[in-house]
C-alpha cells in the first residue's frame, strides 16, 4: 500500500473506530451518569460525523463522473441531433 492509501484507510476506518471505541469505554467508565459518559457520547457523535463526511465526500467525487458523461452526451447531441442511446433516426 502506498502512503495515500494508508492515510485514507486511517481516516475512513481507523479514526471512526478509535472514536467509537473510546466513546464506549468512557460511557462504561462513567456509568452513564457522569461527565465522562457525556464525553463518550460526544465521541460517538464525532465518529458518526467522520463516517458521514467521508460518505458525502465520496458521493461528491463520484458525481463528477456523471457530470462528465452527461456533458459528453450533450456534445454528441449537438453534433448529431439525437442522444447517444437513441440511435439514428
Amino acid at each position: 500500500m502506498n502512503a495515500r492509501r494508508i492515510s485514507l484507510f486511517a481516516v475512513r476506518v481507523v479514526l471512526p473506530l478509535a472514536l467509537l471505541f473510546a466513546g464506549v469505554i468512557l460511557i462504561i467508565v462513567g456509568h452513564a451518569r457522569t461527565s465522562a459518559a457525556g464525553a463518550g457520547v460526544v465521541l460517538l457523535g464525532t465518529a458518526l460525523m467522520v463516517v458521514l463526511l467521508d460518505w458525502l465526500a465520496r458521493l461528491g467525487i463520484s458525481s463528477g463522473g456523471d457530470r462528465e458523461r452527461e456533458e459528453e452526451a450533450r456534445r454528441y447531441f449537438d453534433r448529431t441531433g439525437h442522444w447517444p442511446d437513441e440511435g439514428a433516426r
